[in-house]
């Protein structure tokens, strides 16, 4: 949901929307908010049912969004694609979605996107819990998530993929090089090389408070939790996706992950879309990186069968 608050600090207009409500404009008075459009009631979702998750990683309750295959059934098995939000401060919500999740389970994937800690939603002491500990707890926190999910659903875990951006990019990198239970990865603008990175980007100031200290002042803590540090132990096949003008995490990032896998032997691909940043603006690049995605997860898990 996106708001706006009116200057009077009481009216405020907003879209609404879930996984299943397509979005539409509300407004009115504080909790006494009111449909304005109706432009999409025919609308019906492509894809399956989404329900909210929870799942324990030691005595850390987590919580999460799985969304079911289309026409899902029982009976058979099905790939699941592990989807980690951007951030890290940030959180996976319901919304209508057509280029991500959505897109997964018309394809006939179980689709997580978990909220490990440093995500928003679950308390001040939960959203600090990966402060010096990026690639520790929060991605203890995911795979427990595929644990539990692969208990309760008929989930192949052969055909398990894992995609993000931006920290969820750093995360799917940081994945392959601590497991290879993923058939396939998917990293778009991650962060691949801390040293690297801090003389590159345009925003290290975000890195202090989670690391505690500049990379100059502590670069153990940060090797640490740096894929570029681990990239030998990589086997998994990963796309790579990047905007040439990225500022956030830039181009080079992503091209030294692809170089490196390139190098090992891994099965690789690096896609760059000129003109885009961070956040990709043009529809057309939106799709192309859904579509491409998917067709990435359907070679892999194919092969995997």
């Amino acid at each position: 949901m996106t708001s706006s608050l009116a200057n009077d600090n009481r009216f405020t207009a907003m879209v609404r929307q879930s996984a299943s409500t397509p979005p539409e404009v509300w407004a009115g008075p504080i909790g006494q908010w009111k449909q304005l459009t109706n432009l999409k009631a025919e609308a019906k979702p492509a894809w399956g049912e989404m329900h909210s998750v929870h799942w324990m990683n030691g005595t850390a309750r987590v919580q999460g969004w799985l969304m079911l295959p289309k026409d899902f059934t029982p009976d058979k098995t099905y790939p699941l694609v592990v989807n980690v939000h951007g951030g890290p401060s940030s959180a996976c919500v319901s919304q209508w979605d057509t280029h991500g999740m959505g897109l997964q389970s018309a394809m006939g994937y179980f689709a997580l996107c978990p909220n490990p800690r440093g995500s928003y939603g679950q308390g001040e002491t939960f959203t600090q819990g990966n402060v010096k500990d990026f690639g520790g707890g929060d991605f203890r926190d995911i795979l427990a998530g595929i644990d539990a999910r692969s208990k309760q659903y008929p989930i192949d875990h052969k055909r398990v993929g894992i995609r993000g951006h931006s920290y969820g990019g750093y995360m799917s990198m940081w994945a392959e090089t601590q497991t290879h239970r993923f058939a396939a990865a998917v990293a778009g603008a991650g962060l691949s090389d801390g040293l690297s990175y801090y003389g590159l980007n345009d925003i290290d100031e975000w890195m202090i408070p989670f690391f505690g200290a500049s990379i100059d002042d502590d670069p153990a803590g940060y090797a640490k939790s740096d894929p570029m540090h681990f990239v030998k132990a990589v086997k998994t096949p990963t796309l790579t996706f990047v905007g040439d003008r990225d500022g956030e995490v830039p181009m080079e990032q992503s091209v030294e992950w692809w170089h490196a896998l390139s190098a090992l032997h891994v099965a690789t691909k690096l896609v760059v879309y000129p003109d885009e940043g961070h956040v990709f603006i043009k529809a057309a690049d939106s799709r192309d990186y859904a579509l491409r995605s998917v067709q990435w997860f359907e070679e892999w898990f194919a092969q995997a069968e």
